[in-house]
Protein backbone atom coordinates (compact mmCIF):
# COMPACT_ATOMS: atom_id res chain seq x y z
CA UNK A 1 0.00 0.00 0.00
CA UNK A 2 2.97 2.35 -0.37
CA UNK A 3 2.21 5.05 -2.86
CA UNK A 4 4.69 5.46 -5.71
CA UNK A 5 5.46 9.11 -6.38
CA UNK A 6 4.13 10.51 -9.64
CA UNK A 7 6.87 11.96 -11.87
CA UNK A 8 7.00 15.75 -12.03
CA UNK A 9 8.88 18.28 -14.11
CA UNK A 10 9.82 21.88 -13.27
CA UNK A 11 7.81 24.71 -14.77
CA UNK A 12 4.86 22.53 -15.78
CA UNK A 13 6.86 20.86 -18.53
CA UNK A 14 6.36 17.30 -19.76
CA UNK A 15 6.91 14.84 -16.93
CA UNK A 16 8.59 11.48 -17.40
CA UNK A 17 5.26 9.65 -17.55
CA UNK A 18 4.43 11.48 -20.80
CA UNK A 19 7.34 9.73 -22.49
CA UNK A 20 6.81 6.15 -23.68
CA UNK A 21 9.51 3.96 -22.14
CA UNK A 22 9.93 0.57 -23.81
CA UNK A 23 12.28 -1.44 -21.62
CA UNK A 24 12.13 -4.54 -23.81
CA UNK A 25 13.38 -2.62 -26.85
CA UNK A 26 15.57 -0.31 -24.76
CA UNK A 27 14.15 2.91 -26.19
CA UNK A 28 12.28 6.03 -25.04
CA UNK A 29 9.85 7.93 -27.26
CA UNK A 30 9.08 11.58 -26.53
CA UNK A 31 5.70 13.32 -27.03
CA UNK A 32 6.95 14.58 -30.44
CA UNK A 33 7.47 10.92 -31.44
CA UNK A 34 11.28 11.05 -31.47
CA UNK A 35 12.79 7.75 -30.32
CA UNK A 36 16.24 7.37 -28.74
CA UNK A 37 18.07 4.44 -27.21
CA UNK A 38 18.54 4.07 -23.46
CA UNK A 39 22.22 4.16 -22.56
CA UNK A 40 22.66 1.65 -19.73
CA UNK A 41 24.06 2.84 -16.41
CA UNK A 42 26.60 0.92 -14.35
CA UNK A 43 24.13 -0.18 -11.64
CA UNK A 44 21.06 -0.76 -13.83
CA UNK A 45 18.62 1.61 -15.45
CA UNK A 46 20.08 4.24 -17.72
CA UNK A 47 19.51 7.54 -19.48
CA UNK A 48 17.87 8.51 -22.74
CA UNK A 49 19.40 11.69 -24.18
CA UNK A 50 17.44 13.47 -26.89
CA UNK A 51 20.19 16.07 -27.53
CA UNK A 52 20.12 17.47 -31.07
CA UNK A 53 16.55 16.32 -31.70
CA UNK A 54 15.34 18.89 -29.15
CA UNK A 55 16.92 21.82 -31.02
CA UNK A 56 14.40 21.59 -33.89
CA UNK A 57 11.44 20.21 -31.93
CA UNK A 58 8.21 22.28 -31.93
CA UNK A 59 7.43 21.04 -28.37
CA UNK A 60 10.80 22.13 -26.94
CA UNK A 61 9.36 24.91 -24.73
CA UNK A 62 6.92 22.43 -23.15
CA UNK A 63 9.63 19.81 -22.65
CA UNK A 64 12.97 21.31 -21.59
CA UNK A 65 14.93 24.50 -21.07
CA UNK A 66 18.30 22.76 -21.33
CA UNK A 67 20.61 23.76 -24.19
CA UNK A 68 21.73 20.12 -24.46
CA UNK A 69 18.18 18.78 -24.82
CA UNK A 70 16.00 16.59 -22.67
CA UNK A 71 17.39 13.68 -20.67
CA UNK A 72 15.06 11.01 -19.29
CA UNK A 73 16.46 8.94 -16.44
CA UNK A 74 15.34 5.31 -16.38
CA UNK A 75 15.34 3.76 -12.91
CA UNK A 76 16.75 0.23 -12.45
CA UNK A 77 13.26 -0.82 -11.29
CA UNK A 78 11.33 1.24 -13.85
CA UNK A 79 8.98 -1.65 -14.72
CA UNK A 80 7.94 -2.06 -11.06
CA UNK A 81 7.43 1.69 -10.65
CA UNK A 82 5.29 1.89 -13.80
CA UNK A 83 3.18 -1.06 -12.61
CA UNK A 84 2.73 0.56 -9.18
CA UNK A 85 1.67 3.88 -10.75
CA UNK A 86 -0.83 2.06 -12.99
CA UNK A 87 -2.20 0.18 -9.97
CA UNK A 88 -2.60 3.47 -8.09
CA UNK A 89 -5.04 4.75 -10.71
CA UNK A 90 -7.44 1.87 -9.98
CA UNK A 91 -10.50 3.14 -8.02
CA UNK A 92 -10.50 0.03 -5.79
CA UNK A 93 -6.86 0.62 -4.80
CA UNK A 94 -7.58 4.29 -4.13
CA UNK A 95 -10.53 3.47 -1.86
CA UNK A 96 -8.47 0.93 0.09
CA UNK A 97 -5.54 3.37 0.38
CA UNK A 98 -7.79 6.16 1.65
CA UNK A 99 -9.31 3.81 4.22
CA UNK A 100 -5.93 2.52 5.49
CA UNK A 101 -3.61 5.52 5.28
CA UNK A 102 -5.17 7.69 8.03
CA UNK A 103 -4.77 4.84 10.55
CA UNK A 104 -1.12 4.29 9.69
CA UNK A 105 -0.29 8.00 9.65
CA UNK A 106 -1.95 8.48 13.03
CA UNK A 107 0.00 5.59 14.55
CA UNK A 108 3.28 7.01 13.24
CA UNK A 109 2.35 10.39 14.72
CA UNK A 110 1.72 8.69 18.08
CA UNK A 111 5.21 7.18 17.99
CA UNK A 112 6.82 10.54 17.30
CA UNK A 113 4.86 12.54 19.88
CA UNK A 114 6.79 14.58 22.38
CA UNK A 115 5.65 12.28 25.20
CA UNK A 116 7.57 9.43 23.59
CA UNK A 117 10.68 11.48 22.91
CA UNK A 118 9.57 13.27 19.78
CA UNK A 119 12.04 13.13 16.95
CA UNK A 120 15.14 13.06 19.17
CA UNK A 121 17.05 9.94 20.04
CA UNK A 122 17.57 9.26 23.73
CA UNK A 123 20.68 7.16 23.10
CA UNK A 124 23.72 7.23 20.81
CA UNK A 125 24.53 4.84 17.99
CA UNK A 126 22.38 3.46 15.19
CA UNK A 127 21.91 0.05 16.81
CA UNK A 128 20.81 1.53 20.13
CA UNK A 129 18.50 4.04 18.44
CA UNK A 130 16.89 1.20 16.44
CA UNK A 131 16.46 -0.90 19.60
CA UNK A 132 14.98 2.06 21.47
CA UNK A 133 12.48 2.72 18.68
CA UNK A 134 11.48 -0.96 18.55
CA UNK A 135 10.92 -0.94 22.31
CA UNK A 136 8.79 2.19 21.94
CA UNK A 137 6.75 0.60 19.13
CA UNK A 138 6.19 -2.54 21.25
CA UNK A 139 5.06 -0.43 24.22
CA UNK A 140 2.61 1.52 22.05
CA UNK A 141 1.25 -1.75 20.60
CA UNK A 142 0.82 -3.28 24.07
CA UNK A 143 -0.96 -0.14 25.27
CA UNK A 144 -3.26 -0.40 22.25
CA UNK A 145 -4.02 -4.06 23.02
CA UNK A 146 -4.85 -3.11 26.62
CA UNK A 147 -7.21 -0.35 25.48
CA UNK A 148 -8.95 -2.82 23.20
CA UNK A 149 -9.48 -5.13 26.16
CA UNK A 150 -7.18 -7.94 25.05
CA UNK A 151 -5.82 -9.89 28.00
CA UNK A 152 -3.49 -12.82 28.40
CA UNK A 153 -5.12 -15.93 29.88
CA UNK A 154 -3.90 -19.45 30.65
CA UNK A 155 -5.47 -20.73 27.40
CA UNK A 156 -3.98 -18.02 25.21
Amino acid sequence: MVKAQVPTAPGGRFAKDQFRIDLAAGVVTCPARVTVAIRPARHGGGRARFGVACSVCPLRQACTSSVRGRVVAVHPREAELAAARARQRDPTWLADYRATRPKVERKLAHLLRRRHGGRRARVRGLVRVAQDFKLLAAAVNLARFASLGLRSTSTG
